[in-house]
């Protein structure tokens, strides 16, 4: 437990440091996010935060891995592939959004090269990154739950590795989707990190119902990451200092969607980024009226669904706030049916 503490702390104190040194790194550069504007039907109401420092997920991904290497001093907590895997991976795919983030600033427009080919891009990194951990480490092959066993359906390797990067995949995009106000998604990943520490380390001290490799370094991360989140908080509350960028919101939603997998939670994590998938689901909704009704109509006034309610008089701050109280009820559901499940199986045996 020692450890889990050591990695949430040293992780908000180097990303409540390290965000502050980037703000003053990109003031001094002189530009910032850039906006969509009406032409592009974008939300011209946030044209306000034109030019807001951006890249602050570079922060909070070096202190998410600072907070998680700190903790492993204490004897007795490896390093475990399962973990370095899941660093890769966010590594790689938050290396996409920061080449996204840069040719955005850089062009001073809000879609970069990677607009239109990201998606595939992405989901092919994805699909070798999960090959990868599914080949070398031994994590179970069944689709779960609250644990491997639960509903522990059997599908062959190929179509696990499928599975596995489709969840890692959409949860990246859900994350960038809902990136869209002042700490929404910072906020709401902590509430996913935390849980996951909560399964995690669970699950290392009930070793015989739960199917986990290295549950240790596992908890280990997720409170690393989330003390980060935390920290990042500090300066991306509204009004923003800095913004995440893709570069944060893709090495998020890697972490988050690649816990799920070595957590054996696959299915939880529906409900673990309840948020992000509302957020998704609006975009997704929103296109399918649009091309159904022929370009003519549109079922939101703006997607995600979070400009819906700016547009309709909701102040920012009453947005963000109801999403975290929602994305909060989602991750207490989660962490609900996961004790209740394990209360069952100690019954039962």
């Amino acid at each position: 437990m020692i450890a889990v503490l050591i990695a949430g702390a040293v992780g908000m104190i180097a990303s409540l440091a390290g965000t502050r040194a980037l703000i003053g790194f990109f003031k001094r550069l002189g530009k910032g996010q850039p906006i969509l504007g009406a032409e592009d039907h974008g939300p011209v109401h946030h044209m306000a935060k034109q030019g807001t420092p951006t890249m602050g997920g570079i922060a909070i991904l070096l202190a998410g891995f600072l907070g998680w290497a700190v903790a492993h001093v204490r004897e007795g907590l490896p390093f475990s592939d399962q973990a370095i895997i899941i660093w890769l991976t966010i590594v790689v795919l938050a290396t996409i959004g920061f080449l996204d983030d840069y040719l955005k600033v850089r062009r001073q427009h809000n879609r970069g090269i990677f607009w239109k080919k990201k998606g595939w891009i992405t989901f092919g990194i994805t699909v070798a990154l999960l090959t990868l951990l599914v080949t070398t480490t031994g994590v179970a092959e069944t689709i779960s739950f609250t644990r491997a066993s639960s509903p522990g359906w059997e599908i062959p390797s190929w179509a696990f590795v499928l599975w596995t990067s489709l969840m890692v995949w959409s949860t990246t995009n859900a994350v960038n989707v809902t990136d869209g106000l002042d700490g929404l998604a910072a906020g709401s990943a902590l509430f996913g990190f935390l849980a996951f520490t909560i399964f995690a380390y669970w699950a290392f001290r009930n070793p015989r119902i739960y199917d986990i490799l290295n549950p240790l370094d596992l908890a280990v991360l997720s409170a690393a990451m989330a003390g980060a989140c935390g920290g990042f908080l500090w300066w991306n509350a509204a009004p923003a200092k800095i913004i995440m960028g893709d570069v944060g919101a893709l090495g998020i939603g890697a972490a988050l969607g690649m816990l799920a997998v070595t957590t054996n939670t696959h299915l939880m994590l529906v409900i673990i980024c309840g948020i992000n998938v509302f957020e998704a689901g609006s975009v997704a909704v929103q296109m399918g009226v649009f091309k159904a009704s022929g370009r003519k109509r549109r079922l939101l006034k703006m997607s995600p669904i979070h400009h819906h309610f700016e547009l309709s008089g909701w102040p920012e701050t009453t947005v963000i706030i109801r999403f975290w109280i929602i994305s909060g009820i989602c991750v207490a559901t989660a962490v609900a049916i996961f004790i209740a499940d394990f209360t069952q199986q100690v019954r039962l045996r």
